[in-house]
């Protein structure tokens, strides 16, 4: 399994609104200059993780996206599902199925289980207390002061 860029880009996404969770909505447009995502992208994306109910939308001139759901109760999994990301290993060359397994199906299957169960076990919550991710969330946020790009001395 190769994770796609859609798959990344729907985890990115969602821990940047997991950030920003404190504003009432946050805005594609925000997350498109602060993640360097493609704003029509971003806009399928969303479309998809609405329709599985993590993310809510809000009309209007403060309108944006919220998460649906609490930061712990969405998981990576949750996130990849949505983006229609295929969580499976299995072979699935034309000589193997479910039916007529091949002579390393029950690894790859079990594998494939062991993954799953460990990006359901990752919340986004777990991501974005990280270190690591704070200290890139701040930068993004100081860096950015409306569309005014701003140098921090390092």
């Amino acid at each position: 399994m190769k994770l796609t860029t859609k798959g990344r880009y729907a985890v990115t996404a969602m821990m940047d609104l997991a950030l920003h969770a404190k504003l009432d909505c946050v805005s594609l447009v925000d997350v498109a200059e602060r993640q360097k995502i493609s704003l029509a992208y971003l806009e399928q994306l969303f479309r998809s993780l609405r329709k599985a109910g993590l993310v809510n939308s809000v009309r209007g001139a403060k309108g944006g996206y919220m998460l649906a759901k609490e930061v712990k109760q969405i998981s990576l999994a949750d996130i990849l599902i949505a983006a229609d990301e295929k969580i499976n290993l299995a072979c699935g060359g034309s000589s193997c199925s479910d039916s007529t397994p091949c002579l390393t199906h029950g690894l790859w299957t079990n594998l494939s289980q062991q993954f799953f169960e460990f990006l359901d076990s990752k919340n986004l919550d777990d991501l974005v207390k990280s270190r690591e991710v704070q200290t890139m969330a701040t930068m993004q946020d100081v860096t950015q002061i409306g569309n005014i790009p701003v140098q921090i001395s390092k």
